[in-house]
């Protein structure tokens, strides 16, 4: 038997290799996260304006004061929750859609079908807003344009008329394809037998994917709409390059709003308040959902 003090020195030795293996990444995430979080907090007390790099000093509440009260700060709140649920909805709905069609056996070529299906996830944001702000959505050139005018109706100017569907569009096809790949995934993964069984006892098409295909997707659902919904509050790329926020600031969302804080404004000040109420609305977000997920994952087993 082994003598006491040697065995807690051999689990002093087992954790002092651990932290010194787990340290270079411990480190990394402080210098690239703590310290900028930090900053951003620090700043949003301060009075820090690149234009009038001598007026300085302590700001107190005042920067969060103000952004509170500017109406582009409220609508930018209001445009970047109506454009996550807008697009939580139509990229499961539509990526379980063909998710549930490419799974069939009987589709042909369905292989290629998936590829052509999953390729928009893998373009650059900024690459998509210029592909269908140029290409697809321009009202003298784009082919929604002339598919307009070959049907005798008069082109629409969408990112100027309805710029947030027209950004909630344009995003929701850039993600559609990572919720198909996903629940296709799932999908494949169920037992056809158990199905099979269904049928034989009466279940009908709606019936077994009601009460067996759905409750078996639980998971992968709730991983898409947790991932999602954290990649949809800092949409930034595709509003920059479609619509600049605009017209107004109908497209304006929180992400957009910090940016023209800081980069138009040049209050840095007011852009690191905005930073943290962006902070702060992510985590609420984020901690509704995992413990969403975490109270059906328990349920499910």
């Amino acid at each position: 038997m082994a003598h006491p003090n040697k065995q807690r020195s051999k689990q002093a030795a087992a954790r002092l290799r651990s932290a010194a293996l787990i340290g270079p990444a411990a480190v990394y995430l402080f210098i690239w996260m703590i310290v900028p979080l930090a900053m951003t907090v620090y700043y949003s007390f301060r009075r820090y304006n690149l234009i009038e790099p001598y007026i300085k000093g302590n700001a107190g509440f005042s920067n969060y004061a103000n952004i509170i009260t500017d109406p582009n700060f409220i609508a930018g709140i209001i445009n970047t929750l109506i454009l996550v649920v807008s697009c939580l909805v139509l990229t499961v709905m539509i990526g379980l859609a063909f998710a549930i069609v490419y799974n069939n056996d009987h589709v042909v070529g369905k292989n290629l079908l998936r590829t052509f299906a999953a390729s928009p996830f893998f373009i650059m944001p900024v690459v998509t807003g210029l592909l269908w702000k140029n290409l697809m959505l321009n009202p003298s050139f784009g082919l929604l344009a002339a598919l307009q005018r070959a049907l005798g109706i008069s082109p629409i100017a969408f990112l100027s008329k309805v710029p947030l569907a027209s950004v909630i569009g344009i995003i929701s096809w850039q993600w559609t394809p990572f919720a198909m790949l996903v629940l296709l995934a799932s999908l494949s993964a169920i037992p056809e037998d158990i199905k099979e069984a269904a049928y034989l006892d009466g279940a009908g098409a709606w019936q077994t994917f009601r009460y067996i295909v759905l409750p078996q997707l639980g998971r992968s659902l709730y991983a898409v709409i947790m991932l999602e919904t954290i990649f949809f509050l800092v949409i930034f790329g595709q509003i920059y390059v479609a619509t600049s926020g605009g017209p107004g600031n109908a497209s304006t969302n929180l992400p957009y709003y910090i940016y023209l804080q800081a980069f138009s404004s040049y209050d840095i000040g007011a852009a690191s308040a905005g930073a943290v109420f962006a902070i702060i609305l992510a985590n609420i977000v984020a901690i509704f959902l995992v413990r969403m997920i975490s109270a059906n994952i328990r349920e499910d087993s």
